[in-house]
Parts: structure tokens; C-alpha cells; sequence
């Protein structure tokens, strides 16, 4: 089977030895992101909302360079700090992800590089 690196400047780049995501076949395998912005390499300052919406544009930016989008994301993965922002992490997906949502596990961590608060890693399947 061939692998297709993805990459896009629309996203953070790599900040270790891993590609932003993954094609195997129709799927797509996307590494954890973290609320770093693309255009300074920062983290995003600020509530855990702001954090997680430019985790879920930073995906957004990986799955369009995949030719998808996120309404193709079959599974997601979120990673937080602290599970007492399990609710407005909830709110900001929504505003990414309609019905029929996808898979998703929600797990609390010790810590996540660069101190983030918030990791989302994802699955997308191509038409």
C-alpha cells in the first residue's frame, strides 16, 4: 500500500519526527494538533475555547490539503488537561461538526506538548 504525506502551511508545522497526516488508501490519519498558530508558530493565548478552535481550524486546514473536509472525519481523538473543560470543548466542536457526528473519545492527560491544554487527533475516510 502507498503512503501519501500530507502537508500544508495552513497548519502548524511538525514539531517532531511525524507528518501533519497520513493517506493510506481512502483514509486518512491525522497526528494530534495542538492550538498553535500557523502563521507565528505561538500558542494561542487565552480560554480554552480559543484554544480548541484553532486545534479544529488547524485540523480543518490538514483535511482540506488531504482533499476532504471535516464533515469526512469518521473519528475524533481530544486530549485536554483538565476534564472540567469537557463542556466547552462540546461547544466548540459543535460548531465544527454536524449531524451524524463522528466517533469520538475524550480522555484527560497530565500534560500535552508545549503546555497546550488541548490535542484533537482525527480519522477521515475519502470518497
Amino acid at each position: 500500500m502507498t503512503r501519501q504525506i500530507i502537508a500544508t502551511d495552513k497548519a502548524p508545522s511538525a514539531i517532531g519526527p511525524y507528518s501533519q497526516a497520513v493517506r493510506a488508501g481512502n483514509t486518512v490519519y491525522f497526528s494530534g494538533q495542538i492550538p498553535l498558530c500557523p502563521a507565528t508558530g505561538n500558542m494561542v493565548e487565552g480560554s480554552i475555547a480559543a484554544q480548541t478552535r484553532q486545534v479544529f481550524e488547524n485540523l480543518k486546514a490538514v483535511a482540506e490539503a488531504a482533499g476532504g473536509s471535516l464533515d469526512k472525519i469518521v473519528r475524533v481523538g481530544i486530549y485536554v488537561t483538565n476534564l472540567g473543560h469537557f463542556a466547552t470543548v462540546n461547544e466548540v466542536m459543535a460548531d465544527y461538526f454536524k449531524a451524524p457526528y463522528p466517533a469520538r473519545s475524550t480522555i484527560q492527560v497530565s500534560a500535552l506538548p508545549k503546555v497546550a491544554d488541548v490535542e484533537v487527533d482525527a480519522i477521515m475516510v475519502l470518497d
